[in-house]
């Protein structure tokens, strides 16, 4: 147990990871605490993580950040969703949007039970004809405004994004200090770690310490040797190139996901450019092929050459340990097949700011903030392993493998609720939506056998009469906006990066 009272936090490592600690520390908790982040402009950040998810705007607020000067420093888009390309079979397509579907009238059933009862009488297409946000995208259109209520999320630049930060942080209060870390220093007794040395002697000391070094995970790894849980065995791939290029369109207000026969790949539109990448298993594709296939595939001129990233996908048995947090890449990595980065960082520090250990790092406030993180990363991995177990692709080896590998209890037992009965749910560190799962799993193939049969409570004809109202006001909402690039010209036209 520590009885010392925190008042120095030492950030170790920038990037998006420390910046967002630093900016939302010193925004809540700046007259009680004393805020130095280590960084080193020697070291580079994986930095690829350009997407994030409608969390990050209510992050935002917290932080009173405005939107428009963030869009324009960070070259950002808006992001209404993710279209998953070739992952059920070659050829299919679905959306997983930020919407909700349809309408919630009763706490019974949700929405799509009362659609699975319309396609059994023979009408109400398609289950996406019944959201707002993945329409809008479908038609490469967005808009805000009084009255129109529109669930979002942002394209970025992640570079762009830590350097913004760093401009709130540091006029805030926080001290940046330029170094690399050589030694952590540690309590002879505890193993609580003191001080950080830098390479030209300085000692940094803390009561508390942030771990933003990245893969390194210099301090919870490498200092206290935590321990990492592998999930190889359910996420296999462990590699992938990210190569920037000149947009030759107008920014779509979506991720694109694109499927290949050992990974998949991703497309993300900025206002100055275009992120790229190939995600992809070494065991089943080369480097050079992954290289090359990206190169092949990409559109628009490469700005930079292709970085390759090498990665394990699992998670650090504690994310606190002593007076260690590790956030971001150093906590543990899930690939950004949903673009859940950026987020963990995000509810992470904003956890750490409702539980900050003032009295003390005691054990009972740690284990505490380490159950909360694994339960919300397991369920994180839980939906992306989803993705590629839910697959009727049987091309290549490395689809084998995924459709036939044993997956974890909890997702078995998401999907065979689904399967048998259409239900779907959200616990409480959950952070995927009932639509969420819907969208996948109905987009990956799983026809459920069963549903709800409140439904069948209502006359056919109201019923009918009901979805066809619902479809028709989605349609005259989205053909009354404007498109994306249009939207971002009016409301936050960025400059040169």
């Amino acid at each position: 147990m520590n009885e010392q009272v925190v008042k120095r936090v030492v950030i170790a490592g920038g990037g998006t990871a420390g910046w967002v600690a630093a900016a939302a520390l010193v925004k809540q908790l700046g007259p009680l605490i004393d805020i130095t982040l280590v960084e080193s402009d020697e070291i580079g950040t994986v930095g690829v993580g350009e997407s994030t998810i409608p969390t990050s705007r209510s992050f935002h607020e917290l932080l009173g950040i405005n939107e428009q000067a963030f869009m324009r420093a960070t070259q950002a888009t808006f992001k209404l969703g993710i279209a998953f390309e070739n992952w059920g079979q070659i050829g299919d397509r679905y959306i997983h949007s930020f919407g909700e579907i349809g309408t919630r009238s009763t706490w019974m059933a949700d929405f799509h039970h009362f659609w699975l009862e319309a396609r059994e009488q023979g009408f109400g297409g398609s289950l996406a004809d019944y959201c707002f946000e993945l329409q809008a995208s479908e038609a490469g259109k967005f808009a805000k405004a009084e009255g129109l209520p529109i669930n979002y999320a942002y394209h970025l630049d992640a570079t762009l994004y830590a350097r913004f930060l760093r401009g709130l942080a540091e006029p805030a209060g926080v001290k940046r200090v330029e170094g690399k870390i050589a030694r952590v220093l540690q309590h002879p007794e505890t193993g609580f770690i003191t001080a950080l040395v830098l390479e030209s002697g300085v000692n940094i000391e803390g009561d508390l310490f942030l771990d933003c070094t990245g893969f390194r995970a210099l301090l919870i790894e490498k200092t206290l040797q935590t321990g990492y849980e592998d999930w190889t065995r359910y996420l296999a791939t462990n590699s992938a190139f990210a190569v920037q290029t000149r947009s030759v369109g107008p920014a779509i207000p979506l991720t694109r996901a694109i499927a290949h026969e050992a990974g998949w790949r991703w497309r993300i539109p900025l206002q100055h450019r275009v992120g790229n990448g190939i995600v992809f298993c070494s065991e089943f594709m080369s480097d050079e092929d992954a290289r090359a296939k990206l190169l092949n595939d990409i559109d628009g001129d490469p700005l930079i050459e292709p970085r390759l990233i090498r990665y394990q996908t699992g998670a650090r048995r504690k994310v606190w340990n002593k007076n260690c947090v590790a956030l971001g890449l150093a906590s543990g990595f899930i690939e950004p097949l949903e673009s859940t980065s950026i987020h963990l960082v995000k509810v992470a520090v904003t956890r750490l700011i409702q539980e900050f250990p003032f009295g003390g790092c005691h054990e009972a406030i740690a284990n505490r903030f380490n159950d909360q993180s694994r339960h919300e990363i397991e369920g994180i991995r839980d939906f992306i392993t989803l993705h590629y177990h839910l697959t009727q692709r049987d091309d290549s080896p490395f689809w084998d493998r995924c459709r036939t590998m044993e997956i974890p209890d909890s997702l078995a037992q998401r999907m065979a609720l689904f399967r048998d009965d259409a239900h779907a749910y959200q616990d409480g560190n959950d952070l995927f939506r009932v639509d969420s799962w819907v969208q996948v799993l109905l987009g990956q193939g799983l026809a459920p056998t069963s549903y709800h049969r409140l439904a069948k409570m209502m006359d056919p004809d109201e019923l009918r009469t009901a979805l066809g109202t619902l479809k028709a006001n989605i349609d005259k909402g989205v053909a009354r906006m404007p498109s994306h690039q249009e939207f971002l010209a009016q409301y936050c036209p960025a400059g040169d990066p």
